[in-house]
């Protein structure tokens, strides 16, 4: 299990990264950012070629089977599933991410009724980390204020370096959901409020972790603060409506002989996630706001993030 401190070290320090590595629409931001064709203002803009873009996503309803049915999602009605080709055609094109950004995602879970595109939009991306079995034998130990805390200075002494490397202040406001651990079904979920640039602009990370025999079913909610409410309803219906299938579950693990995660539930909230390269995927990840940008693996948490928190677009 990572210790806290040691944690959010190695999570705070890989948002020092270079500039090259994340791309951003908009506009009122200093940095180099990478150039990016704004394709979805041209999907917007023609009414047949959105209705072609939705007909593509290829919504579905009731049972979904993911991963070649590792897990298996019961969907409320309030929501339909789109797949790999689905998730990656609206993040990529319909939402403006740079090209090879969804290439992990399992697929998404969106609002049944409703435009994508649309300006209230949002949705919740799935992915599976493969790091292996996460221990919960320290649940019951974790003092989650103290741990806000320390990311929270964390935060605050990595601020000086993100702005040397040409990236504005983040700020770790709080908990807009605080973590809770059920043990009986192995699931977890928290909610952070942040603020980019003290500008003031809030913007919402709510998780979702569903721990299994192999690694961690990740849900990451892509959403404004201002929609907090409505993630935190949906959230609360998913959970019962997502399980790990025969053979996959946390209870199917075998000692000794499947892999052991390196981090406990602490480094699961502290973001200490690690990678296949052995590089530690941020606190961050899944964040988009009004402009929609998903931030996969690293976050160049200043420009960047000062253009897809900033004011949308009348595109």
């Amino acid at each position: 299990m990572l210790a806290p401190r040691i944690a959010t070290a190695l999570f705070f320090a890989s948002l020092q990264l270079s500039p090259t590595v994340l791309v951003a629409q908009g506009s009122g931001a200093s940095g180099p950012i990478d150039p990016v064709v704004p394709s979805d203002s041209a999907v917007r803009a023609d009414s047949a070629a959105k209705a072609e873009f939705l007909a593509k996503l290829n919504r579905r309803s009731g049972e979904i089977s993911l991963d070649g049915g590792m897990a298996t999602l019961r969907l409320p009605a309030s929501v339909s599933f789109i797949d790999h080709a689905g998730a990656k055609l609206l993040l990529e094109v319909g939402w403006g991410n740079p090209a090879g950004a969804a290439d992990d995602v399992l697929g998404m879970i969106i609002p049944a009724a409703g435009d994508p595109l649309g300006e209230g939009s949002w949705g919740i991306v799935i992915e599976f980390n493969d790091d292996g079995y996460v221990s919960d034998k320290d649940a019951a130990k974790i003092d989650f204020t103290a741990l806000l805390k320390e990311m929270q200075e964390s935060t605050e002494a990595s601020n000086e370096e993100r702005e040397k490397a040409g990236y504005g202040s983040v700020h770790l406001l709080g908990w807009a959901e605080p973590p809770s651990y059920d043990a009986g079904s192995h699931k977890m979920y928290w909610a952070k409020e942040l603020d980019f640039g003290g500008d003031g602009t809030h913007t919402l990370n709510y998780a979702v972790r569903i721990l299994g025999r192999r690694g961690v079913l990740e849900l990451n909610a892509v959403a404004g603060m201002d929609q907090l409410t409505t993630i935190r309803d949906e959230v609360r219906q998913l959970l019962p409506a997502v399980e790990f299938a025969e053979g996959h579950r946390y209870t199917d693990y075998v000692e000794g002989t499947d892999k052991l995660a390196t981090y406990g539930l602490m480094g699961l909230v502290a973001g200490a996630l690690a990678t296949k390269a052995g590089l530690f995927k941020v606190l961050f990840a899944g964040l988009l706001a009004a402009k929609k940008f998903l931030v996969m693996g690293v976050v160049a948490a200043g420009a960047a993030a000062k253009r897809f928190f900033g004011k949308k677009s009348a595109a």
